[in-house]
């Protein structure tokens, strides 16, 4: 007998956008909240940085904001977006405290902010240090944890969205013991966050793997800007395969240096803006250097400030470095490229709305429009709060329609059986990383898509009860989602570089 539950809202993925969204929903609706894994894993914990935002601020420095989110993104941002984002970051950034979020204070409890690459102006808000998404992760879990309206589930994963007569119903997930469960809901909110897991290096958990993205897609829904990767610069450089370790944009936002591994600063030859460049082009610029100096990676150095500072602006990445044998203080930090955000996503409007009745997206699985080609620093975080605000401000406007759901539940044909997928997952990584990197061709793209096409079609041939399973198609299916418009844009802008 299929095991059936039934919410007023479903919100699948536990990171910020998913969090914040079911904090501002009205307390009078049952709402569940789904988590892949554990609720305290994901990007929003791993946020170093900040977040972005000006805070009892002038109309001129959110105008100022505007524009270097504009300019970052090679102004194919939706402007109407981006005004939002900016405009409604006060209001935004101000919940967040009032929920419990405790950001970093001066000795007069004046709020600190930091620089980062491609804001004019220190507009960063941070906490814990270089541990901001941790902190504000913890606080606002507390506060979760209070709301009786509110029920979380870990490690039960979605792997179909449930729908009929053109509206979404709830969703299919995969509990720990592998029994698929009918979570039925009169509205879906999907904040599955990223695409990591499908490139051999990223700086996101291993099980991001762009569930929801991929969901969305098998509905047919539109999925946009997918060629805009973000390769954070300078992921802490290792010789292992992986997640890797960020070193933040407020290291360079603080002073520090990139050098190539010759001891020499290069930024000033690829743009006036150096080392505080947006991240596309210090990426370009650090792979560009690696080849001309036949390297793996380049150096951060900030030994030139203060040891008592650094230790203490930068904690977690001190420790880190130290795990290693490296004292930023007197040490330069190994860095490399490595695949952190995604720009595009599901196409939503300002409200988070998709094209399908009560299905809603929001965080790093939706497409909003606001990064443009490139992702300003520290916006990923204020783009989860300002729009998971307007989410639940829409889904609070239709509250009292909440009521039992009429449904037939669909006769899943599928298969217990323990297939292995791991070398389709290695080499769907790999062809990533290799033809779908920082700087990509058309020839290598269609050869990572002719190999991708073969196994996509063969995934599609078996149907298998598992989580291991519909990871990897949906890895599959999310790389060839960014391998054809990255080879329908043919030419380079922003984060998508083609040498072609």
């Amino acid at each position: 007998m299929k095991e059936i539950r039934q919410y007023d809202v479903l919100i699948l993925g536990g990171g910020l956008a998913g969090i914040y969204t079911a904090l501002k929903l009205d307390s009078n609706l049952k709402i569940g909240i789904y988590v892949k894994d554990a609720i305290n894993k994901g990007s929003s914990n791993l946020a170093q940085g900040g977040i972005a935002g000006e805070i009892n601020s002038s109309k001129e420095k959110k105008d100022e904001h505007y524009e270097d989110t504009l300019k970052a993104g090679s102004y194919v941002n939706d402007k109407n977006a981006v005004r939002i984002l900016v405009d409604e970051a006060d209001d935004a950034l101000k919940d967040l405290i009032s929920l419990g979020v405790k950001f970093d204070v001066d000795k007069d409890g004046n709020l600190i902010k930091t620089l980062e690459g491609g804001h004019r102006s220190r507009r960063i808000l941070h906490a814990g240090g270089d541990d901001t998404g941790n902190h504000i992760m913890s606080d606002l879990r507390n506060t979760l944890y209070q709301r009786t309206n509110i029920k979380v589930f870990e490690n039960e994963m979605a792997i179909e969205l449930l729908h009929q007569d053109g509206e979404v119903k709830g969703a299919i997930v995969i509990n720990h013991q592998n029994e698929e469960i009918y979570i039925l809901a009169n509205k879906v909110v999907l904040a599955t966050g990223g695409i990591g897991a499908i490139y051999q290096n990223t700086t996101n958990e291993k099980f991001n793997c762009g569930d929801g993205i991929a969901m969305a897609y098998r509905l047919g829904l539109k999925i946009k800007d997918m060629e805009f990767v973000q390769f954070h610069p300078t992921a802490f450089y290792d010789d292992k395969m992986g997640q890797k370790f960020l070193i933040s944009e407020a290291v360079r936002g603080e002073g520090a240096y990139l050098k190539n591994i010759e001891g020499e600063r290069f930024m000033e030859k690829y743009t006036p803006l150096k080392e505080l460049a947006p991240r596309d082009i210090v990426s370009q610029s650090i792979y560009r250097e690696m080849y001309d100096t036949f390297s793996d990676h380049v150096y951060l150095d900030i030994t030139y400030k203060d040891s008592d500072f650094v230790k203490n602006r930068f904690p977690t990445i001190y420790k880190h470095c130290l795990d290693y044998g490296i004292d930023i203080t007197k040490d330069l930090i190994p860095v490399v490229p490595v695949e952190h955000f995604l720009c595009g996503g599901i196409e939503v409007d300002l409200y988070g709305r998709t094209a399908l009745k009560n299905l809603y997206a929001v965080g790093e699985c939706a497409f909003t429009g606001v990064h443009g080609a490139n992702r300003l620093a520290s916006n990923s975080l204020l783009e989860c709060v300002v729009f998971g605000k307007r989410v639940a401000e829409d889904i609070n406007k239709t509250k009292d329609q909440c009521e039992k759901i009429n449904i037939i539940l669909p006769d899943m044909k599928l298969a217990k059986k323990k297939y292995n997928f791991k070398d389709i997952r290695q080499e769907t990584r790999e062809l990533m990383s290799r033809y779908v990197f920082i700087v990509r061709t058309k020839d290598g793209l269609e050869m990572a898509k002719k190999i991708l096409t073969k196994h996509y079609k063969n995934l599609l041939k078996i149907n298998v009860l598992s989580r291991y399973y519909y990871e990897t198609l949906n890895m599959v299916t999310v790389a060839l989602i960014v391998i054809n418009q990255a080879l329908e844009r043919k030419e380079s802008i922003g984060s998508h570089f083609r040498i072609d």
